[in-house]
């Protein structure tokens, strides 16, 4: 499937953007919310922290391109 050169660089730079904010996001996190004692499992490690935020940042502002459906186009053959 090609992709228009034009919104192949809004997607990369929505999704970078994501990543970048999560990142941030993550390390706050681990700063002022995270896990003191060590038993809880993301919280507990800065890296951790930083590399789930920079994963759910990613997911949270990638969209994918709308598929258009098949039957919206499909017309009943008249007789």
């Amino acid at each position: 499937m090609k992709i228009n050169p034009k919104l192949q660089k809004y997607l990369y730079t929505r999704t970078t953007l994501g990543i970048i904010i999560g990142g941030i996001g993550g390390l706050l996190y681990y700063k002022f919310v995270g896990c003191s004692n060590g038993s809880c499992a993301i919280t507990s490690n800065p890296y951790i922290t930083t590399l789930y935020g920079t994963l759910m940042g990613g997911l949270l502002f990638y969209k994918e391109k709308k598929k258009e459906s098949k039957t919206k186009d499909y017309q009943e053959p008249q007789e």
